[in-house]
């Protein structure tokens, strides 16, 4: 082996030692070279781009190039910023809306007893549940406790980039059965309580930031919220661990009908929002990537942010790309695999099908088009509506387009036929959304949805119901109809709570969103 192996390198040396052959020649020397430089890496003294033409000497471009490639720079990472950075506006937008309902400590919540309605800008709500929200302050008040009781809802907590904390409810740990959570700020760990709390009396959960985002719901009995108004009135407790001993009293906010807005802004202000988020949280929050990206455009933790006049425009303009970016990539979705069902519009709920937005199982990184698409459309994050979970959690279904793929019209008029035997043991509901707000579309209906187990719809002789859309109610069908605003678009989530395997395995399958012609 070892024989044949140096004849093959002999050989190898030989050949490579013979000159070259009368046919072939050197190739000329590119002017200024010795040798032939391949084309590939020189650059030209005049360069056609889209910023226009960019000149050089030798490769060395001049001040007006490198003025208007700064600027191309700065303009690419604030969209760049924007895109990656909407979990964190999302989260400060909501944090600014309950500040500013007066939900200011622990033991103050929203509450919305009469379910929540157009008046409130809370992006993708839902009328169905009875929502309680609100948002912790570790750093001000250290370990944080929260008391949920038997029979909540599925609950989330956030951090203030929107991830998972924990769930809450029949997806969470304690399987629907109530109990306390123990929320840990940054520099906590679980084993800092050894000794000092008796095992077993809570469930401890660390969070990545010292604010966090706190949202539960409360489901319809007999159609109706008050058994989870009241349930959650009598028994919610939210307090400092430091004040177990004598937890202060709780505080309803109501929320049903109020106007106030959780949206995160479209504008230069996000920018704003987002600086707000870093600066407040520790330093290990995101990771060196995203602060580094973050930082490039003068959004950094403990510096001010204080563009100058030329980076303030140029965000300006980041922004009004970055929103009308992802608008493109919603309303135009580009991977095929969101879809639910072959040659259907509907759309997965949990874009990316990952609560962490993860592509191929992690292979494929980050997936920030996805990411960015669901922060700007919805707000909170959990497993729980990835994993099938058959009779707890909930799943969800985008529908933001009718079956010939058109955006929907609120001038016109639409059907969508729901299958008899829906599958969701809790409840299964349409809602309709402004496609400006992405909240729910303000008309004379106060709530513009339908949900099987409260409203009163007209079924079909085989079960399935025909829901209607348009400015005005088709005769005879008004109890099946949610009403739509000329020259305004609209679209629609449906919601399954409890979902059942007939969901999952896609035996149940809703109609498309037809055009009435």
């Amino acid at each position: 082996m070892k024989k044949h192996f140096l004849l093959s390198l002999l050989m190898t040396t030989v050949l490579h030692a013979v000159p070259l052959s009368h046919g072939a020649k050197a190739e000329s020397p590119t002017p200024g070279f010795n040798n032939k430089i391949p084309e590939s890496i020189l650059t030209p003294d005049t360069v056609e781009t889209r910023i226009g033409t960019l000149k050089f000497f030798d490769g060395i471009p001049d001040a007006k190039a490198a003025a208007a490639l700064f600027d191309n720079l700065d303009l690419n990472r604030g969209l760049q910023a924007l895109l990656n950075g909407m979990p964190a506006s999302n989260f400060e937008a909501g944090r600014a809306g309950h500040i500013a309902l007066g939900q200011k400590k622990a033991n103050q919540v929203v509450i919305f007893d009469g379910l929540m309605d157009s008046n409130s800008l809370f992006l993708t709500g839902n009328a169905g549940t009875v929502y309680l929200t609100s948002f912790l302050d570790l750093k001000r008040d250290g370990p944080t406790v929260v008391e949920i009781p038997a029979g909540t809802g599925p609950g989330i907590m956030v951090d203030s980039f929107t991830r998972n904390i924990i769930d809450m409810g029949p997806p969470g740990p304690h399987r629907g059965r109530g109990g306390k959570f123990l929320i840990l700020p940054p520099d906590y760990t679980e084993a800092d309580f050894n000794g000092l709390i008796p095992k077993g009396v809570y469930t401890f959960a660390s969070s990545r930031s010292y604010a966090v985002w706190v949202l539960l719901r409360g489901f319809l009995k007999d159609g109706k919220p008050d058994y989870s108004s009241h349930l959650f009135r009598k028994n919610i407790k939210i307090y400092p661990l430091s004040a177990a001993a004598n937890p202060p009293k709780m505080e309803f906010i109501e929320g049903t009908g109020t106007e106030f807005n959780t949206v995160h802004s479209a504008s230069y202000k996000f920018y704003e929002e987002l600086h707000a988020v870093l600066d407040r949280e520790p330093i290990e929050f995101l990771d060196p990537e995203l602060r580094g990206l973050f930082a490039s455009v003068g959004i950094q933790k403990g510096k001010a942010f204080a563009p100058d006049e030329r980076m303030k425009k140029i965000l300006t303009q980041a922004a009004k790309l970055g929103n009308a970016t992802v608008r493109a990539l919603f309303w135009y979705e580009r991977d095929q695999s969101e879809f639910l069902y072959k040659g259907s519009y509907w759309k997965r709920g949990m874009i990316g099908n990952s609560h962490e937005y993860l592509k191929d199982q992690g292979l494929g990184g980050r997936n920030i088009d996805a990411r960015a698409q669901y922060f700007y459309m919805a707000t909170f994050n959990s497993p729980a509506m990835v994993w099938k979970l058959i009779g707890k959690g909930s799943q969800y279904a985008w529908g933001y387009l009718d079956g010939n793929g058109k955006h929907l019209d609120g001038g016109k008029s639409y059907t969508l036929r729901l299958p008899g035997n829906a599958p969701a043991k809790k409840f299964m509901s349409v809602v309709v959304y402004d496609s400006q707000t992405r909240s729910m579309i303000q008309t004379s209906q106060r709530f513009p949805n339908k949900n099987n187990r409260r409203d009163k719809m007209i079924e079909n002789d085989d079960g399935s119901i025909d829901l209607y859309f348009g400015p005005e109610a088709p005769k005879g069908k008004e109890a099946n109809w949610i009403q739509t605003v000329p020259k305004k678009a609209w679209f629609v989530l449906l919601r399954l709570y409890s979902p059942t395997e007939a969901w999952f395995d896609k035996t149940w399958r809703p109609g498309e969103i037809e055009l009435v012609e």
